[in-house]
């Protein structure tokens, strides 16, 4: 009898392992929730996600604007690994809104993007409450930003591969974060400097913003490699690159 106790123990050591070694290939769920209309947010997560599905083990669902009012695919939040949200003053009601928050405030890993901190016109308290941010508007387009590392956080994992560069963005006015929020990039033109990029920890859940998100800077791999390694890191998952072919 001890033997054989000893033995189904054993198997189900093995299994576990497994099990943990199989998740570690799982693809990582993210939902794609855009409706930025004036960064043309659909286009710009469409080619996103072409290159998160090509060069990482992830797959993408998406909940895409069909108008300011609805949000159609928000179903797809109950069984991603993380959410992606880059909507702008949105105003969603009844079910669709009640899905939104009821990800946000469960402490759910949540990746926003510049407007995210406006997101929804009918909840702008997603802001401080869940981001941590402050938004309070925008500097005057014209100067790039430049994109820098804030003290002591260059070996974060979400900024593995990124390297200084400049954003065509109008920089975000953003002071008076959360106080538990950790910066990780500042944004500086011509006599202002503004925090750009940071991680938070909300009911348990990972959190991470950027004010960054113009259409230019998705051209720049550093801001891809920055999205895609916040992506992994706010569900707790280390990024895995696809092997080619």
């Amino acid at each position: 009898m001890k033997m054989i106790c000893l033995t189904l123990f054993a198997s189900g050591c093995l299994f576990a392992t497994a099990a943990q070694a199989g998740d570690k290939t799982k693809p990582l769920r993210v939902c794609l929730v855009s409706g930025s209309l004036e960064y043309d947010s659909d286009g710009s997560l469409n080619r996103f996600q072409k290159h998160l599905e090509k060069h990482y083990v992830a797959e993408c669902s998406r909940a895409f604007i069909k108008t300011e009012s609805d949000l159609p695919g928000l179903e797809n939040l109950d069984a991603c690994d993380v959410m992606l949200l880059f909507t702008r003053r949105l105003k969603i009601t009844g079910e669709q809104l009640e899905r939104v928050k009821k990800y946000c405030l469960a402490g759910k890993p949540i990746v926003g993007i510049r407007t995210a901190s406006h997101a929804f016109q009918n909840w702008l308290d997603l802001d401080k409450e869940v981001l941590g941010g402050n938004y309070k508007g925008h500097y005057k387009e014209g100067p790039l930003c430049d994109v820098n590392f804030a003290d002591q956080v260059k070996s974060h994992p979400i900024l593995k591969g990124v390297q200084r560069f400049q954003s065509a963005g109008s920089l975000y006015k953003n002071t008076g974060l959360a106080k538990d929020v950790n910066i990780l990039l500042t944004g500086s033109i011509p006599n202002h400097t503004e925090p750009i990029a940071w991680t938070r920890n909300y009911k348990g859940g990972r959190i991470f913003y950027t004010s960054l998100g113009h259409q230019k800077d998705f051209d720049d791999p550093n801001f891809v490699t920055l999205v895609a390694s916040a992506l992994f890191w706010t569900a707790q998952r280390e990024p895995v690159v696809r092997k080619a072919p």
